[in-house]
């Protein structure tokens, strides 16, 4: 559940709208940049749903017990191989059919051109609601769905409509849950703490996750500096509210008051450290790479 990452909470280390940053012009400091900013927002599309089959995982330990002879089989055949393979069918073919709709579409108009933002909306929610009703992941179809809507025709002026619009709804329901967020704390949300959970939260924010990613991003070209930036920007936010809700839903696991605390620590730690930190280091990194002395 600690999984899922945000950069919409630090944008600095989000991508930019469809045909920023135009490979002829960009420098090399533009293009580390861009690199740090896709790798981080792919990765927050693809995890949401990755972590699904872990998160049912702990759902079927706490039903079945720790053996894994008791879910294991269960697990691999509908968890991860049908699940995984529903959402990624569905959004390929829903994609490729929303993709060709959207274009057909005449937008001429301000009007228009509005309404195929709205189109965005429409596609993520039909997406993902299909999915739902097939057993799939619709997370995994969403984003599978949207790579292939990007795809078709890259340079249309849709792509640019479409994200300026996910992105201003995004902005709007993200400081909605973010204010919520805050009154849940005034109320007592994080009062169950102690010191082995803010140590909990301490090591995820500023250990675990740079150190796994660090591992996980040996050997793909990037610079030291690069490397440690996406490794470190992987910012918690709002979807670990909602697979912490969705397997306390599921089933009664004890100590719950003590996890939404941990989260909640977690995301806080996140939000100020990553945003905060976001602006320097990217600069950083850009007179490191002007410098040429990034190795």
């Amino acid at each position: 559940m600690i999984a899922p990452t945000d950069p919409v909470l630090a944008s600095e280390v989000q991508v930019g709208a469809p045909g920023e940053g135009s490979p002829t012009e960009s420098t090399p400091a533009d293009h580390a940049e861009e690199e740090i900013q896709f790798a981080l927002t792919s990765e927050a599309g693809l995890n949401d749903g990755l972590a699904f089959p872990f998160t049912n995982m702990a759902i079927a330990m706490a039903i079945a017990g720790s053996n894994p002879a008791n879910w294991l089989g269960a697990w691999l055949v509908v968890d991860v191989m049908y699940k995984l393979s529903v959402g990624t069918i569905l959004g390929i073919a829903i994609g490729s059919i929303l993709t060709r709709v959207i274009v057909a579409l005449p937008a001429h108009s301000p009007l228009e051109k509005s309404m195929i933002g709205l189109g965005s909306l429409f596609s993520t929610l039909l997406i993902y609601g299909v999915t739902e009703f097939a057993g799939g992941y619709g997370f995994i179809a969403v984003f599978v769905g949207g790579i292939v809507i990007r795809s078709y025709e890259r340079n249309h002026s849709y792509h640019k409509t479409m994200h300026i619009f996910s992105e201003a709804t995004e902005r709007v329901v993200t400081a909605i849950i973010v204010v919520a967020f805050g009154v849940s704390l005034t109320n007592g949300l994080i009062s169950p703490l102690s010191w082995h959970l803010v140590l909990s939260a301490l090591l995820i924010v500023f250990f675990v996750r740079p150190v796994c990613g660090l591992a996980a991003l040996a050997g793909c070209g990037m610079s030291w500096p690069e490397r440690l930036t996406v490794s470190f920007f992987g910012i918690r936010g709002i979807g670990s509210f909602y697979y912490l809700s969705y397997a306390l839903n599921q089933r009664q696991f004890p100590n719950a008051e003590e996890l939404w605390a941990l989260v909640s620590l977690v995301v806080i730690l996140s939000i100020f450290a990553h945003g905060i930190l976001a602006t320097p280091v990217l600069k950083y990194v850009d007179r490191k790479r002007q410098a040429g002395s990034i190795i």
